[in-house]
Order: structure tokens, then C-alpha cells, then sequence
């Protein structure tokens, strides 16, 4: 699964002596994708071994809009704004 080339991250971050099992609660990351058919592929990406949460589809707001915990238990939004059909 490639996401990287969708992440930036300007900050600090560190696993530092963390013990058990980590929990990723009360934030979610999310992408912009430039077209329905880049949304689509990223949200299916993230899906394997993970669990939708709210399915792709269109929306009022977006052409595309879904929620899903990766594999790792992150919650993901991704979105395509209206008018990003047309570069699918």
C-alpha cells in the first residue's frame, strides 16, 4: 500500500518507549485527492485489512467522501471536491 506520496508532515513525531499495543483515537487524518478515480484507489488502498466506516460515495459536498480505519486502526477521510469527476 502507497500513501506517501499523499502525507506531509511539517513537525516532529516519535514512537519513543512506547509499551503495548498503541491506539490511535480522537483524530483522524485526511486526503485531497484530485480526482474521483485517485479517491477511489486511495480509499480501497487503506480498506485492506481495515474496516469502512462510512463507504465511498458522492455526496453533497464532494464527489466522493469516505471514512475507513487502515489496518493499523487510523481513521482516514478522503475526499474529492466537486468538479474533481472530470480528471477521473
Amino acid at each position: 500500500m502507497r500513501v506517501e506520496p499523499y502525507l506531509y508532515f511539517d513537525g516532529l513525531a516519535s514512537d519513543g518507549q512506547c509499551r503495548g499495543s498503541p491506539r490511535f483515537e480522537g483524530f483522524s487524518l485526511s486526503i485531497a485527492a484530485a480526482s474521483d478515480g485517485e479517491a477511489e484507489r486511495v480509499f480501497a488502498a487503506l480498506s485492506e485489512g481495515g474496516r469502512v466506516q462510512v463507504p465511498m460515495t458522492p455526496t453533497g459536498f464532494a464527489s466522493r467522501f469516505g471514512m475507513v480505519s487502515d489496518r493499523f486502526g487510523v481513521l482516514w477521510t478522503i475526499v474529492a471536491q466537486q468538479g474533481a469527476a472530470a480528471k477521473a
